[in-house]
């Protein structure tokens, strides 16, 4: 049996244990088709086409069974292709949405939530919202709008906005979930400032963290050095851990100099060898592994 197999010429490793019924990847993006769906002025980079084909190609080769659809930032709020396709997928996908918490109404909310989104996205990194008291007012203003319908609040941020808003997120009074081990850096190691104030929301029950965006976070090539994060934060509950591809990985290239209608390229990411490490990072254990990609998601995203 060969050792890798490949998808739309992107190499995998193959997948080295048996990804049980269920398995859920946690954080995907769909993108295009271009000429369907208008970019957003405001966007800070533009994507090429990452079509639902390809998107069901990589649930297929990685042998998962449900997908949840995080809005991405370059459609701003409109959520129309995330929302077309959880459609086309049908009861195995979820989404989370982004919205102005302004000008969209109760009526729009609830029909994205019939149309499958469980959660809304504040992208605080990719729009540079670094300060706290401007984190905070984003944050608070999102979860007044969904708290009536019972969503989560899904955040990227980084480890100092964790820490300096730990009580806040603490006492949130929706269900937290952060993005991309929290933004941490992980040549800093586990001593950094915030990681502490992440383990202790998760060890609380207040928020689910995403072991997911490697390439984000990691100072080498083979990720080695996210293994004590991921240990740490599975180990202070298990049972809010979730893990995530990144698909299809977007934020490929340096922006300087760039005009932003030219296509920026995905990162090319081995999503088999992203999934083992996952089972490696639990030890190899069965049940844990299973608790991580079908039994927390579940809960969360209501499957």
């Amino acid at each position: 049996m060969p050792n890798r197999v490949s998808v739309h010429g992107v190499s995998h490793s193959k997948v080295k244990f048996a990804v049980p019924d269920g398995a859920t990847d946690c954080h995907v993006h769909v993108f295009g088709p271009g000429n369907k769906y208008p970019w957003a002025a405001s966007r800070v980079y533009t994507p090429g086409d990452a079509l639902i084909e390809s998107l069901q190609a990589h649930q297929r080769v990685l042998g998962l069974s449900r997908v949840v659809i995080v809005h991405p930032s370059p459609y701003g709020t409109d959520n129309r292709c995330t929302i077309d396709a959880i459609e086309t997928l049908g009861n195995k996908a979820r989404g989370v949405a982004v919205i102005d918490t302004v000008k969209i109404s109760d009526a729009e909310l609830n029909a994205l939530n019939r149309g499958g989104m469980r959660g809304a996205r504040a992208n605080l990194s990719t729009a540079g919202v670094i300060d706290p008291k401007a984190a905070w007012s984003t944050l608070a203003a999102i979860r007044d709008r969904i708290r009536p319908l019972g969503w989560h609040l899904q955040t990227f941020t980084n480890l100092a906005v964790i820490e300096a808003l730990g009580d806040e997120l603490k006492n949130l009074g929706v269900t937290l979930v952060v993005d991309h081990f929290g933004g941490a850096k992980a040549a800093l190691g586990t001593a950094q400032p915030g990681f502490k104030t992440l383990l202790s929301l998760v060890e609380s029950g207040k928020a689910y963290v995403k072991l997911s965006g490697a390439y984000r976070v990691s100072s080498t090539p083979d990720f080695a050095d996210l293994a004590p994060f991921a240990r740490a934060l599975i180990a202070a509950n298990p049972e809010r851990m979730l893990w995530g591809s990144d698909w299809p990985h977007p934020g490929g290239a340096n922006r300087t100099g760039k005009l932003l209608e030219e296509i920026e390229p995905y990162h090319v990411i081995d999503d088999g060898a992203a999934l083992n490490r996952l089972y490696g990072w639990t030890g190899g254990d069965d049940a844990m592994t299973k608790r991580i990609l079908v039994d927390n998601p579940a809960r969360l995203y209501g499957y």
